[in-house]
């Protein structure tokens, strides 16, 4: 646009808005066009400005419903809100909303030009306002706005978490639009006047160290500069820009309240890029000695290395400190405790025997090899008691508590205040949970009675859901789309009113329940129509049952969702079932309510039950009568099967990249003669594809009398969190262990999966499903230590993930389950023609389970590995076995 046909174009918006019309500039907030805006509004009457800002509101209101406002569109329409509203609060009532996206330092400056030529003076309230808006989906940019305005109004910054989070994030990507090299971050904070107001706050907020890892990129990715924002800072410490002894003492006290390992990495690399002198250490040596105790493993080395150089550390103190750091579990830490108490007790004899005490506690150490180091020391330095070393314990097998009974399921919703805050719950969050069908029950049953209340109290909750709580179209599991239209139509209509149905919402949910079923069901097209390989038949059965609530629901009398279970583990109480049916009198209950129902009875029901059934003199009667009779869904037949990752579409194919390279899964398929009618425990091994895990909490109540079907479908997502390193992959195997039926070698590669997994809690989730399932007697320890040890020994999983869980599991009292576990797990890693990283490790756990259950079983390949020359500690350990074995 030529200077000549802005100022002509700017001349002819101003007449439009004298004359009282606003569309245009409405547009232009659409397009973008900031600078045309703000030239518009240049001497407009203050009268006129209040009024478009009355329309503004309106037509903000309407299109924000439906609208993302992009930098462009949003950098615009601050502009406007600033020249026309007449109060901060009005105007953060506008900017502060999530979906308005503003572009940092541009738009600030943009909206100071407008409030100055109209003579506002409430952009720092505005600023502040903003800020308190400030949510986990605000990006650096509206930080920038912020900060821009309060410096030039010579404000003080806010300092809440996420803000603080937000201005760290703008001293890494500090804005956009700059052009050539960039400027170094120890030259960002020395030129930023916030610094002394954030700086304390680095150390105060959880989490942040994450975020202060971060490095800094020039050209390319191999050259970056690592620890770029710890460097600065260490360097602006001796240049005497910030005080050194505030970052000291600041990294200290955030390693002392503790938080996740990540977030403390910050800090300890912090420290070690500042050096503390040794008097600087003395100073604080009652903290060190507090970390060296009770912080974690990385943090307490760190400890542990800065009081070793101390030339004058207390020998009381030290000693005092020593006892508590013997009895963590962490080897290398102890073993650096014991080497340092050696020498002092060298370099102090006339204390040695004292030294050699506190030496003497490693002697009950779980791991073997600190054991025997602790016993030799203590030896040398004069202490030799008679009971030195762990008790040996009497022969003794597993020794774990009673499972209890399945809980029941809780009442049904039956006020609709419940169902909103229910509904808010599972909205709420970012994963669906396992309270799905209690809330769809409600559901149903309340808008038939009460479908106007309903509409009315869900509208606001539907609104304020959760982010994620939209339609993720590349993932073919996803049903969120589903279940929030649900919740948004619940009420739209009142058929028991007279009221017209919504044709068009019914056809769409006619439609997509029709797509779903297969009417003419044969031997060799199931019922249950597949249209996705990557959607298993249960994820098929969910999205069914969703698409029949949606094309009936807001019919009148339904008295809840047949298949809602009695059970917390998702079975379905037949006699329940009965009376749910007798309850419907005439009237035909949904198709695929009653199949879930039925797929929800236990087995080895009453023919009692089949009788009443037929009673009912109903064709759901009777249908529920031949199922029982039938003997139901038949367990599958399964088989393991090794699937290779796909070839490379070419460079960009970025999903083969996130696919691992093999991968061991299950296929099933009915026994002979008995035919799948829903395709439920018919498919190949499934694909390495695994989707989104929060979905798969659901699959165990779709089939809870099928363990083995359920986790042959679940082996891909619990797979992922050993193999892609996925979080939460595993977390549904608890709720697959309370389940009923055989889970066969399906349960138990999940199992040994999940033991693998990369993150703690998934891992802590396989053991609580092992430990389930061995208290009720339900688990095969030999067969699942042999998919473990096929596992490792095909380099599928990494072997030391899974010697931490299983030392728990003998912890919690389930040494003869570990023990015939590692029996059969060992052979095939013994072997291996390279031992992998943990062997030595899961070696001395099964030297301590097979001596404490008193059980000898011969294990090929451990006397060769015993018989090799040196003393690795693969070697000792194998020898140490094979002693433990041949004792008596």
């Amino acid at each position: 646009m030529t200077r000549v046909a802005f100022v002509e174009g700017t001349a002819r918006r101003q007449r439009e808005l004298a004359a009282g019309g606003t569309s245009d500039l409405f547009d232009l907030v659409s397009k973008g066009h900031a600078e045309v805006i703000a030239a518009a509004l240049a001497g407009l009457p203050e009268p006129r400005r209040r009024e478009i800002g009355g329309e503004l509101t309106g037509w903000f209101k309407k299109r924000d419903r439906e609208t993302w406002w992009g930098q462009g569109a949003g950098t615009a329409l601050a502009v406007l809100v600033v020249g026309c509203l007449p109060t901060a609060a009005q105007a953060a009532a506008i900017l502060g909303r999530s979906s308005v996206t503003l572009d940092g330092h541009r738009a600030a400056e943009l909206v100071r030009g407008v409030a100055q030529e109209r003579g506002v003076d409430w952009l720092g309230d505005l600023a502040y306002r903003v800020a308190a808006r400030f949510g986990q989906r605000s990006w650096t940019g509206r930080w920038q706005f912020v900060a821009t305005l309060l410096q030039a109004e010579g404000a003080a910054p806010p300092t809440d978490d996420r803000s603080v989070q937000l201005w760290l994030g703008a001293v890494e990507f500090p804005d956009r639009h700059h052009r050539g090299r960039s400027v170094p971050i120890a030259d960002r904070l020395r030129d930023d006047p916030f610094l002394p107001m954030m700086l304390p706050r680095l150390f105060e907020v959880d989490g942040l160290g994450t975020q202060m890892m971060f490095a800094v990129v020039h050209r390319r990715w191999e050259d970056r500069e690592q620890h770029a924002l710890l460097t600065a800072l260490a360097q602006l410490a001796a240049e005497r820009v910030v005080d050194r002894a505030a970052l000291i003492d600041g990294s200290i006290g955030r390693l002392l309240r503790g938080d996740r390992p990540a977030a403390l990495r910050a800090f300890t690399t912090l420290l070690g890029l500042l050096q503390p002198t040794a008097a600087e250490i003395t100073g604080r040596r009652t903290d060190y000695l507090r970390l060296l105790t009770d912080a974690p493993a990385p943090v307490a080395t760190m400890a542990q290395k800065a009081l070793r150089e101390l030339p004058d550390l207390a020998v009381e103190s030290l000693l005092d400190a020593s006892g508590q750091v013997l009895a963590r579990p962490e080897k290398a830490l102890v073993r650096a405790q014991l080497t340092w108490l050696d020498r002092l007790a060298r370099k102090h004899p006339d204390r040695a025997t004292e030294i050699a005490e506190v030496i003497a506690l490693a002697a009950e150490h779980p791991a073997v090899e600190v054991r025997d180091r602790a016993i030799a020391l203590a030896g040398r330095h004069g202490f030799r008691p008679t009971d030195i070393g762990p008790a040996i314990a009497e022969p003794r097998g597993d020794d774990l508590p009673t499972p209890l009974p399945p809980a029941p399921a809780p009442g049904p919703i039956t006020d609709v205040d419940e169902l909103a805050e229910e509904v808010a719950a599972l909205l709420g969050q970012p994963t669906p949970g396992t309270g799905l069908d209690r809330i769809l029950d409600g559901l149903v049953r309340l808008t038939a009675t009460d479908g106007s209340r309903v509409r009315a109290a869900l509208a606001p909750v539907t609104e304020r859901r959760h982010w994620s709580w939209t339609e993720h179209r590349h993932d073919p599991l996803c049903l969120r789309g589903l279940v929030v239209d649900l919740f948004q139509v619940a009420g739209a209509e009142s058929q028991a009113a007279g009221a017209e149905p919504d044709s068009r919402r019914q056809g769409r949910w006619a439609a997509l329940l029709a797509a779903v079923r297969r009417t003419d069901a044969t031997a060799t097209g199931p019922e249950l129509v597949a249209t996705d390989p990557r959607v298993p038949p249960t994820h098929r059965l969910l999205r069914a049952r969703l698409a029949e609530i949606g094309a009936h629901l807001n019919g009148p009398g339904h008295a809840g969702l047949l298949a809602t279970p009695t059970s917390a583990n998702g079975i379905l109480d037949p006699l329940v079932l009965v009376e749910r049916l007798a309850a419907l009198g005439d009237r035909d209950p949904w198709h695929w309510d009653l199949t879930q129902a039925m797929l929800r009875l236990p087995a080895g029901v009453e023919d009692a039950v089949a009788e009443k059934a037929v009673a009912l003199g109903t064709s759901a009667g009777d249908r529920l009568a031949a199922w029982l009779r039938g003997g139901g869904l038949p367990q599958p037949v399964l088989w393991a099967s090794t699937v290779a990752r796909r070839p490379s579409h070419g460079r960009h194919d970025w999903e083969f990249y996130h696919l691992p390279p093999n991968r061991i899964l299950v296929g099933l398929r009915p026994p002979d003669g008995q035919h799948d009618r829903y395709g439920l425990v018919t498919a190949e091994p499934g694909t390495l594809w695994s989707g989104h895990a929060e979905w798969a909490q659901l699959w165990p109540s779709v089939l809870p009398g099928h363990r083995g079907a359920v986790a042959a479908y679940l082996l891909p997502t619990v797979a992922a969190s050993a193999d892609l390193d996925v979080s939460g992959g595993a977390a549904v195997l608890p709720l697959l262990a309370e389940a009923t039926g055989p889970g066969g070698l399906a349960l138990d590669l999940a199992v040994a999966y999940g033991l693998a997994a990369r993150h703690a809690a998934d891992r802590v989730a396989a053991l609580d499903a092992l430990l389930t399932l061995a208290a009720a007697g339900q688990l095969d320890p030999a067969a699942l230590g042999a998919q473990l040890g096929t596992l490792v020994a095909g380099q599928l999983v990494k072997l030391s993930r899974a010697v931490e869980p299983l030392r728990d599991a003998v912890q919690a009292g389930a040494p003869l389950t570990v023990w015939r576990l590692l029996a059969a797990a060992l052979p095939a890693m013994l072997t291996m023609p390279t031992p992998p990283r943990g062997l030595p490790d899961l070696l001395t756990l099964a030297t301590e389970t097979a001596t404490a259950t008193g059980v000898r079983i011969e294990l090929p390949g451990l006397a060769g590995v015993a018989e090799r020359g040196g003393s690795s500690r693969l070697v000792t350990e194998a020898r140490r076995l094979d002693q433990a074995l041949h004792a008596g």
